[in-house]
């Protein structure tokens, strides 16, 4: 009896543990309904396949690596990450933080059972990923060298001629091109298919083919306040006519943006889009779709053609399935040999940043030299964050300080186009100082503030940040983990350049002498 006791408590534990790696579910809200956004938390820009029964999503990642995540469900409401398209991009200036560059609006299909990915940077062009396994290793092709295109989609005819349709930045534009059969070369410079000065800002197009007719799904009139708009006609070169089919309407679902379409197994289809939401990002959402007189007409109050759809905000499941119980990844207790994948470095990551294997079961981040004095973060490359995954939600991390060096400092972090941080740095060899900073970015100035300080005896510390739906942002520290001090200001997260704030862990040297090799041991980080 004794024997099965401590077993029950050895399995609970593990479970304990195991949950404590991801965030819980905000939209399973009854047993047949769910509730938006299903995913709280910043997948900007979705694109969505169906392949038998299994769903995967994908996103933009802009500056942050590796990029592009691959989120997989079962049943359009839970998800998981399970992988990335590429861990860096071959290009240097993204060794530093290239913010709002990188990977934007990629598109997902499957195609004579290989998978692809397409997505454009706003400076380098077009890129191609393929692999037979979304959860393995993918190819990456750079196709295009060119500037200013965005959010390419390929598509697929029927007599198996291959096009890509493309967005222009800062244009009012939808562009068409030819591509191989293999979807891997670009065959012409494209034709402007549509342009229309009552949709501005049109972008993210998705071409799919239905009911003899071709699609274009396309958000439009910005980001904050914009709308979804179909463009149809029966030849793929238009012209096309156009109709609005999901805005905002009474709802406080402000957008609603750029997103994809799938069909299920039971032959409905449901888009899924991200709302933008302060400090949080782009959430995501799912709307049901109705075909109404050979028009996709989405979300609710669509009973006739006249009408256009607003975002549900509590709607049936599209599918019944208890066994796959997906959650985001969060917390890490990093006693894996790889970094989980909610984590992102804001730049090409670089092996000399960290170690996972110095100290089991603790990440180590080695103390970088900064590119600018006084740890202005704007310019750090080696921020190992994850986005922010819930309304209200508190982060925890343990560590131990190993620094030997006047300028190491490192810590918790909120991080966006401001930031504030809970730092740790050595005095001597008995005293430690633990100071709460914020910050932001400007050309000419280096505004990182200390706003306040405590001096400790002991180099084993919690720090911890709470963030509330105001994003507001309350820091405190404790060397006992129990008993916590507010330390510092209050402190309002704000969105990075086209990403929401994130929260994460840093470990840099502001002085201009090099670094003393020192470090930080993580022994573990949790949100809770």
């Amino acid at each position: 009896m004794v024997f099965f006791n401590k077993i029950s408590i050895f399995i609970f534990l593990l479970f304990i543990i195991n949950e404590n790696n991801y965030s819980q579910s905000f939209t399973d809200t009854a047993i047949n309904n769910y509730t938006n956004p299903i995913i709280y938390a910043d997948f900007s820009d979705p694109d969505i396949i169906r392949v038998d029964n299994c769903y995967y999503l994908i996103a933009s990642s802009f500056n942050c690596m590796p990029g592009i995540p691959i989120l997989k469900s079962y049943d359009l409401i839970n998800w998981k990450i399970v992988n990335y398209v590429y861990k860096k991009l071959p290009f240097e200036k993204y060794n530093k933080p290239a913010h709002g560059e990188g990977s934007w609006a990629p598109s997902i299909r499957y195609h004579n059972k290989k998978f692809y990915i397409y997505f454009c940077t706003p400076q380098e062009g077009l890129f191609v990923a393929t692999s037979r396994h979304p959860e393995k290793k993918w190819k990456l092709k750079h196709t295009v060298k060119v500037a200013l295109w965005e959010d390419p989609c390929p598509f697929w005819d029927d007599d198996g001629n291959a096009y890509l349709i493309r967005s222009k930045v800062c244009g009012n534009e939808l562009y068409l091109h030819r591509m191989s059969k293999d979807g891997m070369k670009i065959l012409d410079n494209g034709k402007m298919i549509y342009k229309d000065t009552i949709n501005p800002t049109i972008e993210g197009p998705k071409l799919i083919k239905n009911h003899g007719f071709y699609y274009i799904l396309a958000p439009a009139g910005g980001v904050p306040t914009g709308w979804q708009e179909v463009l149809r006609s029966k030849n793929i070169y238009g012209p096309y006519e156009t109709k609005r089919v999901l805005h905002q309407g009474k709802t406080n679902i402000n957008g609603p943006h750029q997103g994809g379409i799938v069909q299920i197994a039971d032959d409905s289809w449901w888009f899924i889009h991200f709302q933008s939401k302060d400090c949080f990002g782009r959430i995501v959402h799912l709307q049901p779709v109705k075909w109404i007189n050979e028009w996709p007409l989405m979300g609710t109050g669509i009973e006739n053609f006249e009408e256009i759809g607003e975002p549900v905000r509590n709607y049936k499941k599209p599918l019944k399935t208890d066994t796959y119980k997906f959650r985001l990844q969060t917390s890490d207790e990093f006693n894996s040999k790889q970094l989980g994948l909610q984590w992102q470095w804001h730049a090409n990551p670089m092996k000399k940043w960290y170690s996972l294997k110095k100290h089991k079961g603790f990440l180590r981040l080695y103390s970088i030299d900064n590119y600018s004095q006084n740890g202005n973060l704007w310019l750090v490359p080696n921020l190992l964050l994850q986005k922010f995954s819930a309304p209200n939600f508190t982060s925890t991390v343990k560590l131990h300080i190993n620094y030997n060096h006047k300028g190491e400092l490192g810590g918790l972090v909120i991080m966006g186009n401001e930031w504030g941080f809970l730092g740790i740095e050595k005095i001597n060899s008995e005293q430690y100082k633990v100071s709460m900073f914020t910050g932001n970015y400007n050309q000419c100035n280096d505004l990182t503030t200390l706003h306040e300080s405590d001096t400790i005896n002991i180099n084993t510390i919690f720090l911890k940040v709470k963030i509330n739906e105001n994003c507001m942002c309350e820091f405190s520290y404790s060397t006992d983990g129990l008993n916590f001090k507010p330390l510092g200001i209050p402190f309002k997260a704000k969105p990075g350049k086209w990403i929401g704030a994130k929260v994460g862990l840093f470990s840099i040297n502001r002085e201009i002498t090099n670094s003393k090799n020192g470090y930080i041991d993580i022994d573990w980080f949790r949100i809770e």
